[in-house]
C-alpha cells in the first residue's frame, strides 16, 4: 500500500478561529458593527472564542432525521456534526479551504493501495461517547451496514458503500441475524479496535468524499433501533440530546461532557446549549432573524421571498447578509414513467415551453441565482457554459418557445394539450411561487397543471422519492433542488441520473432515468484519475441527460442568507453550501 502524503497544517480549524478572536464580543476579529454585504463568503464574521448562551435554530418544516444514517439533506449532515463525529469532515474555512477534506474520527490521511481498490483508516485513540464507553472501529462498520444493507437498510440517505464496497453483494443487513449482525459483511474489515479496512469493487478515485458522509459515524450495536434511533442518538460529538427527540417537538442539545476538544480540530463548542424549533413559518423566521428573537435558519436556503426583497434594500440590513453561490441547481424532474412523459417529445416540449425568465423572478431575480440551461452548475467542475440544447424563442428574454414546444406536443401526439400534476414542497414559498410560473406557461401550449403541495421533510422520502406514488398521484413533474454530495461531476449527478441509484423511497432520480450509455459513463467516470478526462466526461453525462429532457434546469441557485449581530464565528462552508454550522456562537450567554 502506499500513503497518501500528509500536508502540513499549520493550525487547526478550531484553533485559528479562536486566534483569530482575542475575547469575546468580536476581539480583534471582524466585530458585527463591522460586518460588510457578502463579507461571510471570504472572511469569519464576528471572531470570537466566548462560551456560554444558547444558539437558537428554527425551520420551516419538521427535521428530515436526526438520525445521521438516515439523512440526506444538506442541512442535516452540516447540523448533525454538533452530535455526530464522521471518519473525515471539510475544514471549517471560508472560501476554497473549506472544500478541503481533513480527519475527524481518523488520526490521519487513508492509506491507498496501488490499484485503489483497498482504503486503510485508522481512528485516533481515546475517542468516547457520551456514556464514558469507547468508540471502535466496528461501531462504524456497523453504522455502514444499517445505513446500506438489507430490505431494513435506512430508507434516507445514498447508499454509496453499497454500490462501491466488495465482497458484500449477499450481505442482508445487521437485522437478519441478531446474534452476529455484522456476518457475511466482507467489504469492511475491522482488524482491531482502531482500524477498518474497505475493501472496493473497482477503483474509485472519490472515495474520500464517502467517508466524509454522516453514514460513518459510530453507532454502537446495542443501542441501535431502526428508525426510531433518532430519537437519541448516541453522540459522539461536543453536544448530546437534553431527552428523547420526539419529531415535530423540537430539539435541544446539551453539552457532552465526554468530548474531547484535543481530538477535535473543527468543532468550537462555544455554546452551552443548542436548540431547534421546527414547524415555524418562513416569514415568521425571517422576522424573528431581522428582530434578534433567533440566531439561525437551520434549513439554509435563506430568506424567504419576502424579506429578501425587503432587507436587500437596506443598507443597514445588507452588512448582514450574504449571497454566495452555493452549487444549488432548482430543477423540473419530468418522470419518464408517467404519461405522456414517456414519450421523448413529451418531456421535450416541456423544455421548451417552460418561461425560465418567470420562474428567475420567481427565484428571486438575480439575488435567487442564474438562468440554468444545463444540469451541473458553473460551481462544479464539467459544467459546460456554453451548452444550451432548448434554446428559448428570444434568448435574451427567456421566455420559453412555444413554437417548438407545439411541434413536440404533435410529434407526441399531444397536439390538443394534456394534463399532467406538478409536486411541490409547500413550505417554500420560492418553490411554490415557481410552480406558479411554470404552471402558466404551460398552459400556454395547452398544458394543464395542477400544483400539489406537500411538506419538505417527507417530499423525498413519501413523495416525490417514492415512485409508487408518484405513480399513483400521476405527478409527472416534481420542482426538486440538488446540491452536490461532494464538488465532482459524478458527486453532483450519480444519485440523480443514474438508473442504479432508484429507490422505492428516498429516491432523488426522480425522473426514473435509467439509460445504459448515461449508467456506464456514470461508472466510467470514477476509474478515471485524470481530473480534466474525468470533468470533460462529466460534460459529456450532462449533455446525454438533457438529450433526454428529464431535467429542465431553472436556477443556479444563491442563498440569501442572514447573520444576527449576536452569532459569532459566521462563514459561509462551500462544502456544506451554507453557514458551518459547527463553529457558531452567541454573544448573548448571560
Amino acid at each position: 500500500m502506499k500513503r497518501t502524503a500528509l500536508g502540513t497544517v499549520a493550525a487547526t480549524a478550531a484553533t485559528a478561529l479562536l486566534l483569530s478572536a482575542c475575547g469575546g464580543g468580536g476581539g480583534d476579529g471582524t466585530g458585527a458593527s463591522d460586518a460588510e454585504f457578502d463579507q461571510g463568503q471570504t472572511e469569519i464574521v464576528n471572531a470570537s472564542d466566548e462560551k456560554g448562551g444558547t444558539l437558537r435554530f428554527a425551520i420551516s418544516a419538521n427535521m428530515e432525521n436526526a438520525d445521521p444514517g438516515n439523512m440526506y439533506y444538506g442541512y442535516m449532515w452540516n447540523f448533525s456534526r454538533l452530535y455526530a463525529r464522521t471518519l473525515y469532515t471539510y475544514d471549517a474555512q471560508p472560501g476554497e479551504a473549506g472544500q478541503k477534506v481533513v480527519p475527524d474520527l481518523a488520526e490521519g490521511e487513508p492509506e491507498v493501495s496501488e490499484d485503489g481498490k483497498t482504503w486503510t483508516v485508522k481512528l485516533k485513540e481515546g475517542l468516547k461517547y457520551e456514556d464514558g464507553s469507547d468508540i471502535v472501529a466496528e461501531d462504524v462498520k456497523y453504522a455502514i451496514a444499517r445505513s446500506n444493507f438489507g430490505p431494513e437498510a435506512l430508507p434516507n440517505g445514498p447508499k454509496y458503500y453499497k454500490e462501491h464496497l466488495a465482497e458484500s453483494d449477499d450481505y442482508e443487513g445487521p437485522y437478519e441475524d441478531t446474534d452476529d449482525p455484522l456476518k457475511g459483511f466482507g467489504g469492511i474489515e475491522t482488524p482491531d479496535d482502531h482500524t477498518l479496512v474497505f475493501h472496493l469493487k473497482e477503483t474509485f478515485y472519490d472515495f474520500r468524499y464517502v467517508l466524509v458522509q454522516p453514514q460513518s459515524a459510530p453507532v454502537p450495536a446495542e443501542a441501535d433501533k431502526g428508525e426510531q434511533y433518532q430519537q437519541n442518538v448516541v453522540s459522539s460529538g461536543p453536544y448530546k440530546f437534553e431527552g428523547d427527540y420526539t419529531p415535530g417537538s423540537g430539539l435541544t442539545l446539551v453539552r457532552n461532557d465526554q468530548w474531547d476538544q484535543e481530538t477535535d480540530p473543527i468543532r468550537t463548542a462555544l455554546p452551552d446549549q443548542i436548540t431547534v424549533q421546527e414547524g415555524v413559518e418562513q416569514n415568521e423566521i425571517d422576522q424573528r432573524l431581522e428582530s434578534g428573537d433567533l440566531d439561525v435558519d437551520l434549513g439554509g436556503t435563506g430568506l424567504g421571498p419576502a424579506k429578501k426583497g425587503e432587507l436587500l434594500q437596506d443598507e443597514d440590513a445588507k452588512a448582514r447578509i450574504d449571497n454566495p453561490t452555493n452549487g444549488g441547481h432548482y430543477y423540473l424532474s419530468v418522470n419518464t414513467q408517467v404519461e405522456p412523459f414517456d414519450k421523448l417529445e413529451c418531456r421535450q416540449a416541456v423544455q421548451y415551453a417552460v418561461d425560465k425568465s418567470a420562474v428567475h423572478r420567481a427565484w428571486g431575480g438575480a439575488a435567487g441565482g442564474d438562468i440554468a440551461n444545463t444540469i451541473l452548475p458553473p460551481v462544479v467542475p464539467g459544467h459546460d457554459p456554453d451548452s444550451d440544447l432548448y434554446p428559448a424563442e428570444d434568448p435574451e428574454a427567456q421566455q420559453g418557445n412555444p413554437p417548438e414546444a407545439e411541434a413536440k406536443l404533435e410529434e407526441c401526439g399531444e397536439d390538443g394539450g394534456f394534463e399532467t400534476n406538478l409536486g411541490v414542497r409547500s413550505d417554500r414559498p420560492a418553490e411554490v411561487s415557481a410552480a406558479e410560473a411554470i404552471q402558466q406557461s404551460l398552459d400556454k401550449v395547452g398544458i394543464t397543471v395542477n400544483i400539489k403541495q406537500y411538506p419538505s421533510d417527507t417530499f423525498t422520502n413519501t413523495q416525490a422519492g417514492s415512485p409508487s406514488f408518484v405513480h399513483k398521484e400521476e405527478l409527472g413533474l416534481n420542482i426538486y433542488g440538488w446540491l452536490p454530495d461532494w464538488n465532482t461531476g459524478y458527486g453532483y449527478m450519480s444519485q440523480i441520473l443514474d438508473g442504479g441509484a432508484i429507490k422505492e423511497a428516498g429516491n432523488s432520480n426522480i425522473s426514473e432515468l435509467d439509460d445504459e450509455e448515461v449508467n456506464d459513463l456514470l461508472d466510467e467516470v470514477t476509474k478515471i484519475e485524470d481530473t480534466d478526462e474525468r470533468d470533460e466526461m462529466s460534460k459529456e453525462i450532462d449533455k446525454l441527460a438533457m438529450e433526454q429532457a428529464v431535467i429542465v434546469p431553472m436556477v443556479y441557485s444563491k442563498a440569501v442568507l442572514y447573520r444576527p449581530d449576536n452569532v459569532t464565528n459566521v462563514f459561509f462552508n462551500p462544502s456544506w453550501k451554507m453557514y458551518d454550522y459547527a463553529t457558531l456562537g452567541t454573544t448573548d450567554t448571560g
